[in-house]
């Protein structure tokens, strides 16, 4: 198992999966791949503002965790794919949750009480919110 280099508690089942894809870039690369295989151009059509560097870096840290799949083809010029791992789709459920309260967000205002914690505070699935 690869070791984060952000000092993340590897105890903790938050720590660790925020470790995999909590870097900058990743859950918008992740999306992407949500759709379908995508090579490097369309990614880079699709992120505004991300770097032909930063990109490969991400997709190496993905590929690393085993998140993503890598697929080369043989050809000239080579053609490169990125695909989603069955590990990689189960990173899914996570997304349609903070697209559900992204969405929330959205909809209703700062000052709204539906949409503030600390006057709706409910456990989570990793223990009470407290704070």
């Amino acid at each position: 198992m690869p070791h984060p280099s952000n000092g993340a508690k590897l105890d903790c089942p938050v720590h660790l999966v925020l470790s995999y894809i909590g870097s900058k870039w990743a859950i918008l690369i992740l999306q992407e791949l949500f759709q379908g295989s995508r090579r490097t151009n369309e990614f880079l059509s699709a992120l505004p503002g991300i770097s032909t560097k930063t990109l490969t870096a991400r997709l190496r840290e993905l590929e690393s965790y085993g998140l993503v799949k890598r697929t080369v083809f043989p050809e000239v010029p080579p053609r490169v794919e990125y695909s989603l791992t069955a590990k990689g789709r189960e990173v899914q459920p996570i997304m349609a949750a903070l697209n559900q309260v992204g969405q929330h967000w959205l909809v209703h205002s700062p000052g709204d009480s539906r949409s503030d914690p600390a006057k709706n505070r409910q456990p989570t699935l990793y223990g009470p919110r407290g704070r």
